[in-house]
């Protein structure tokens, strides 16, 4: 399996028949983020008022979905990493760099738009609660990331070094997802991801999965367009070296 692992590695280490097949996604990820987000939209503008929440139910459509993003960009960050430090994959240290400022900005609008819906459910923007807390955390994990990146100037030691960070912010991770289950928190607990009947009526669910699909492509789409900067930034990064 490792050796399997590492002919696909070695086949994609090259960064110029990476680039031949990114640029064959870009046009086809792009265009179905775009067209799912589009209908994803078109759903949520026919969700009915909730008879608690009234409208503000809708700001869940981009909370939880962005919510979703925030864990998986980190996840995304930490196995990229992985496969750059086992496998050798120059590459994997690239897809980190290139995911960390979309996985911040989704973390950033899951805090914003939370505390849009917590205000007039809780009567409060913001409470030191566990999952709000160590999302807070998550963010300033995704900040320290991708400053140091920007603050060791030699991309070998930058590599590593942020490595390391990915590693060790991977702890974050289940605290987020699973501190519902483990403290007694304000948050209310997993609505969707759960063994049993997801407890949202389908006028709910099927708009927020299809959101989620939205956002996962709209992930995808961004950070292989940034992918793509990142290696031609590499490329001039030693051609500058060599002059």
């Amino acid at each position: 399996m490792l050796e399997r692992l590492e002919n696909l590695s070695a086949l994609y280490a090259n960064p110029h028949r990476f680039m031949k097949l990114a640029a064959r996604l870009h046009a086809p990820v792009w265009s179905v983020a775009l067209v799912v987000l589009a209908l994803g939209l078109f759903m949520v503008s026919g969700v009915p008022d909730d008879y608690q929440q009234g409208a503000t139910v809708r700001i869940m459509f981009v909370h939880v979905p962005a919510a979703w993003m925030a864990l998986f960009a980190y996840s995304f960050i930490f196995f990229a990493s992985l496969v750059a430090v086992v496998l050798r994959h120059p590459l994997g240290y690239l897809a980190a760099r290139a995911a960390a400022p979309v996985g911040a900005v989704f973390t950033l609008v899951a805090l914003v738009t939370g505390a849009l819906w917590g205000q007039p459910m809780w009567g409060t923007w913001w409470v030191w609660d566990a999952r709000l807390t160590s999302v807070l955390v998550l963010l300033f994990i995704y900040l320290g990331y991708i400053a140091l990146w920007e603050a060791i100037d030699d991309y070998g030691r930058a590599a590593r070094a942020t490595s390391i960070l990915a590693f060790v912010g991977f702890v974050n991770v289940p605290i987020v997802k699973f501190s519902v289950d483990w403290w007694n928190t304000l948050h209310q607990p997993a609505s969707v991801s759960r063994f049993a009947r997801p407890a949202l009526h389908a006028d709910f669910l099927y708009p927020l999965l299809v959101m989620g699909v939205a956002f996962l492509f709209l992930f995808l789409a961004i950070t292989l367009t940034r992918l793509q900067m990142e290696v031609l930034r590499q490329r001039l990064r030693v051609r500058q070296s060599e002059i």
